[in-house]
């Protein structure tokens, strides 16, 4: 059931029907990352290209998004959450038709480049739009819709790809995504309250050497984690010292910017980076399940493909449940508690994870997965309604940016640097080949490891914020 609206001048109906176009654009680039990972090996062969190349079909979307989210929240707050929006969408719908109809692979990875973009637009601008959608007291409960959606859509991508693939070919898991575009376009178009009148000043202009530099930032660190080369090799290492001089140059430029993308004051609101680095941290931890869950039940736990999906399939499962119980427990109890309580869940979520497996088998991992998933939902509803609730309206665009890139460079690190960490500990260098007790040492540290991380999540988060269950508005 979706969360009540505010009385507003529209109508209630129309008011659920917007929230209903914000729950899917919020699908739909989650559905558009996950989809397309199973069509791989087919467009491999349809392409008569090797996999390397082929991967660039995912890197191609996510870098796209990583790099553009920030800069998409910016513009949404300048121009219009509504207006970048639906524009969004509409490069979204577009440029899934010309992934559809590509012709050749490079054209498909451009293409794919171009939903990136769109993506972005969407993940920063859904969450911005929430707070003119809702009344104050229902912004948790809508915002665990929109995680409950995001899981939907992550969780839907393999098994419905697969089916489309199978049944239809590459080509229709990109035209899947056509008549789901078109709806969440025309239910925005119609019920999404339209924006303030606003108009550009010396202090509102967009920012187009911050951007290009934050942008080539990102595009360094994220290929260098991405790329698949080994973290120490010259590649990495060189694109992580450009990641590294591109901060530092980027907040040099900020801080003498008449119109910074990042306003220096933004950076200095203790809830505003207890909320940042949390989310990067859960965004690890989170990408930790997914890369050491399935080498664990394979190899230290015996579980033949098959039944490793069905273990797997059981995170994404809970967190499509929990997403609106979670929402409803923000509302009721304040979003910086919860916030808090989420950290503590994954806390003890990844020590479970850690000691449980290894003494009950697949029991313990699914009991632990139960009490990791659905802290991991409480913390994102909580963490994006502690943000976002009481900001200023020119600031939604740009904070909702950052909160999703601070959740994919963790997902991203999660991938990258988790996955070293548990081929280190597990003493081998080819983990899909490690004896069962040296992939269960690599657990026990990875997700150890993972508990820490919580554990400084959650020390931030309580010197940081501030005692009350009330947000620091940030004004102009």
């Amino acid at each position: 059931m979706l969360p009540s609206l505010h009385n507003g001048p529209a109508p209630r109906a129309l008011g659920r029907l917007a929230l209903a176009a914000l729950a899917l654009t919020m699908a739909l680039p989650s559905l558009g990352a996950s989809i397309a990972n199973v069509a791989l090996p087919t467009l491999a062969q349809a392409f008569d290209a090797p996999f390397q190349g082929t991967q660039w079909v995912v890197l191609a979307y996510l870098l796209a998004m990583t790099i553009l989210i920030v800069g998409a929240g910016r513009v949404g707050d300048l121009l219009g959450h509504r207006k970048v929006l639906l524009f969004s969408l509409s490069l979204f719908t577009v440029a899934s038709t010309f992934c559809a109809l590509a012709p050749t692979l490079p054209i498909l990875i451009t293409a794919r480049g171009l939903q990136g973009v769109g993506g972005a637009g969407l993940l920063a601008l859904t969450p911005a739009l929430i707070r003119g959608t809702v009344s104050r007291e229902r912004v948790g409960a809508a915002m665990g819709l929109l995680g409950t959606l995001s899981a939907v859509g992550t969780a839907m991508g393999p098994s419905l790809g697969g089916l489309l693939v199978g049944g239809f070919g590459w080509r229709a898991i990109f035209l899947v995504l056509i008549p789901l575009g078109l709806l969440a376009l025309g239910l925005g178009a119609h019920a999404l309250p339209a924006d303030e009148k606003r108009t550009l000043s010396e202090k509102t202009a967009l920012d187009p050497l911050g951007t290009t530099i934050l942008a080539a930032t990102l595009a360094a660190y994220a290929l260098a984690l991405t790329l698949g080369t080994d973290l120490l090799s010259r590649e990495t290492l060189t694109l992580i010292t450009i990641a590294v001089l591109g901060g530092g140059l980027f907040l040099m430029v900020e801080k003498r910017s008449t119109a910074p993308l990042l306003p220096p004051e933004v950076l200095r609101d203790g809830p505003v980076v207890a909320s940042l680095i949390g989310a990067g941290l859960v965004g690890t931890v989170i990408m930790t399940t997914m890369v050491v869950g399935p080498f664990y039940l394979t190899r230290a736990l015996g579980l033949s493909e098959e039944h490793m999906g069905l273990v797997l399939s059981v995170g994404p499962l809970l967190s499509v449940c929990s997403g609106l119980p979670a929402g409803r427990l923000v509302d009721r109890l304040g979003a910086p508690t919860m916030v808090n309580a989420g950290l503590v869940g994954m806390a003890i979520g990844s020590l479970a994870l850690a000691l449980a497996p290894p003494l009950l088998g697949v029991p313990g991992y699914l009991a632990a997965l139960a009490l990791l998933t659905p802290s991991y939902q409480l913390f994102q509803a909580a963490n994006t309604a502690a943000t976002l609730t009481d900001v200023a309206p020119d600031r939604r665009g740009l904070l909702s940016g950052l909160l999703g890139l601070a959740r994919n460079l963790g997902l991203i690190s999660g991938a990258s640097v988790m996955g070293a960490l548990f081929a280190i500990a597990s003493g081998s260098e080819d983990v899909a080949q490690a004896a069962p007790e040296a992939v269960t040492a690599g657990l026990r540290a990875s997700f150890l490891t993972a508990a820490a991380l919580m554990g400084v999540g959650l020390i931030l988060s309580i010197t940081l914020r501030p005692r009350t269950d009330k947000t620091i508005v940030l004004e102009q």
